[in-house]
Order: C-alpha cells, then structure tokens, then sequence
C-alpha cells in the first residue's frame, strides 16, 4: 500500500510470533513523509487494517489498480495520505498469513497485535527516522486488533511509547454475532465472517471441533473461503446465498468456541491511553448497537475514552466522515495537548 504523498514507500518482510506460536514471516509496509524528520524522529501512525480476505494476495502491501480489494485499500490509503502529509510516518502491518504464505489468525486480538507492534520495531530498524513515539489506529478488523495493541503495548514493545489509539468500527461481540447468524433464516451478510472466526479459532484451537458445529454441506464449501478475497466471498461464493442457519447444526458443541471467543473479546480490555472509537450509524458490518455496548463495557472497566458516532455513515464512510476528527486528535495527542473523554454520555 503505496502513499501518495510520502516521500518512500518500504516493502517489509520481518518476523513476528505466530498465532500458533513460533515465529513467522510477516509483510508490511512503511511510508515516510516529505521533508526533515524532527527532533526525536518521525511521530508515527501504526495502521491496523480490516478484512481483505483470507489468502496472501489479499494483503494491503501487494495491492494495485486491479487489486482484489483495490475499492477498500484506496480508502485506506486516502486516510494514510492525510497523515504522511501531516507529517506522520505510518507503518502497516498485513499480519500473519497475508501477503507471505500461511495462515492468517482472523479476528484474534493477541496474534495480530503482536504482528503490528514488531511491525513497529521493524519499521524503525530500517528507517532510523521513525521516533519511539506512537499511536495505534484501525479499523473493522483492523479496530479490534488496534485495541489489543494498544492494551498489549507497554507489556510487549516497551522501547515504544505508545500516546493513545483509535478505533475505526471496531470489531467485537463475536459470540453474539454468531448466534444472529445461525439463527437467521435468510442469506446473511455476517456469515462469511463468522465462518471466518470459526477456521481461525479451530487453526490454533485443537479443541474446537467444526464437525460438531457446522453442517456437512457448510465444511464442504469451506475451501471457497481461501479463494480470492472477502469481495468474492460476499459475492460469488456458495455463501454469499446461502441460508445462514442452514449452515449450522441444530445443536452445535460450542463449548470451547466460547472460551476462545472470550479471549478476544475487546470489551473488556484495560488500556492504559486516550482512546477514540469512532462508529457509523448506518454500518450494516459491525452494528452500531454491537459497538455502542462495547464502549459501555471499556468505560465500565475505567478506561478513558471518547466515542464519537457519525449520522449516516456505513462500515467503510466511518474513515471519511471521521478523518478530519482523527487527525486532529491525533495531532493533540503527539503535542501533549488535553483530549476529552465522554463516557458518562456515551451511549
């Protein structure tokens, strides 16, 4: 994912920890903006991205004109863009199993932060321009993970000091989202998704068994989800039309799904720096209402936070109507200005 604005562009292969342990090949990206870095080095933007898809060639870093997720990646990039010309170094990490062969840990919050804070120290380590100081920033996907690197941060990448993070949609309630899908008896936008989790968490998760939870038919169209990227999975897979409850058994062995799923569930993470969760109230993908309880949730837990809903807005229009109000925040964040919380008034 190229900057248009930034002075160079870095493809990067690093090495992070696997969401099944051990260590892995990771691809990323790094732009750095125009001009003389300041004293102490560039501030720096570590982006976390939604979904694109399951597959290597779904990764942002290897995106083009006629990329798979080209219409979500130039979204991105005009977001990015606002930054590196602010004079913001940005580092992108595609995380585990995107971009380099393997499995991608889809919507698990420690794997996936842990790929973008090395993400960080790789960045640094070929462009000694880039300051410790940092924030975390994604969306979708990229938000749950941007969350769980913000609450990991301290702990894993010391060196670093993180100033806050914000949250485009953030995923969560997984578990909820599961048990909407399996009992809808119509075609469902959120099952690809779900079907998603559910091969991540058996990936790493012995114990969750898909044969005690899925149809026979349904794990024989599971392939279909490591062709191409999310855009043909919600439109030309057997998925895409299928009834959604259909899919699952009537009495499905949940048990241990429910444990991992708990494990990353961001509503009850402590992060220990201003946070903003910015939301659209018109996203179809993460609902508003999902989103509205897990910042009730993060504030009963005596997080700072402010939370900030955009009338109108759909999954991917929370980055453009938030954009502005982003960089401004972030702005006050790295000039050590005061940033508001709004918890009591949250929804």
């Amino acid at each position: 994912m190229a900057l248009a604005s930034a002075s160079r562009n870095r493809l990067v292969v690093y090495r992070s920890l696997g969401g099944a342990g051990g260590t892995v090949a990771v691809s990323g990206t790094v732009s750095i903006p125009q001009g003389r870095p300041p004293a102490g080095g560039w501030p720096v933007i570590n982006w976390t991205h939604g979904t694109t898809g399951l597959g290597a060639i779904c990764a942002p870093s290897r995106d083009g004109a006629n990329g798979p997720e080209h219409s979500y990646i130039e979204k991105i990039a005009t977001l990015l863009d606002g930054f590196v010309r602010a004079g913001y170094a940005v580092v992108a990490s595609d995380y585990e199993g995107l971009g380099v062969a393997g499995t991608h840990p889809f919507l698990q919050g420690v794997p996936n932060a842990r790929n973008a804070l090395d993400m960080l120290r790789a960045a640094r380590a070929i462009e000694p321009s880039i300051g410790t100081r940092f924030a975390v920033m994604g969306h979708s996907q990229g938000g749950h993970t941007d969350l769980f690197a913000a609450a990991l941060a301290r702990g894993y990448a010391p060196e670093f000091q993180l100033l806050g993070n914000l949250a485009f949609a953030p995923g969560s309630h997984i578990v909820s989202r599961l048990n909407a899908v399996r009992a809808s008896p119509q075609v469902e936008l959120a099952l690809p998704y779900v079907l998603y989790v559910l091969q991540s968490y058996a990936q790493n998760h012995p114990s969750i068994d898909l044969a005690k939870i899925l149809t026979p038919q349904a794990i024989a169209h599971l392939p279909e989800l490591q062709l191409g990227c999310m855009t043909r999975t919600l439109t030309d897979s057997y998925f895409a039309t299928a009834i959604a409850k259909e899919q699952f058994l009537p009495d499905p062995d949940l048990s241990a799904f429910l444990v991992v799923a708990a494990q990353n569930e961001p509503s009850d993470l402590r992060i220990p720096v201003p946070t903003v969760v910015m939301q659209g109230t018109a996203d179809v993908t993460v609902l508003p209402a999902d989103t509205d309880d897990m910042v009730r949730r993060l504030c009963a837990s005596g997080n700072f936070l402010e939370y900030r809903r955009y009338p109108g807005a759909d999954h991917n229009g929370s980055m453009a109507a938030g954009a502005a109000d982003a960089l401004a925040w972030m702005n006050a964040r790295f000039r050590a200005e005061p940033v508001s919380a709004n918890c009591p008034a949250a929804p």
